[in-house]
């Protein structure tokens, strides 16, 4: 049951991370962005990366407070058990 409420939160986690990384960094660029009023020294593939996991993690966080405030009525019909081909293993 975990696993499936694992693919509930991620996968839409993910997908909403992916449009955010492309929406913010078409239109800020990596080599001028600033920490402190310092610039940041980190290469491009580091700062795409870092930002990619944050959108994810909020993303996931986002999802994650759907899911748990989701009523019992409608959960509770999501707690029987996973068939056999349910499972992700």
């Amino acid at each position: 049951m975990k696993a499936r409420w694992l693919m509930w939160v991620l996968w839409p986690a993910f997908v909403g991370a992916a449009v955010a990384f492309v929406l913010v960094f078409s239109l800020i660029d990596p080599r001028e962005l600033r920490v402190f009023g310092r610039p940041l020294e980190l290469s491009h593939g580091a700062v795409y990366t870092i930002g990619f996991a944050v959108a994810w993690a909020v993303c996931a966080l986002s999802s994650a407070l759907t899911l748990c405030m989701l009523p019992a009525s409608i959960l509770a019909p999501m707690s029987s058990p996973m068939s056999a081909a349910d499972e992700l293993e």
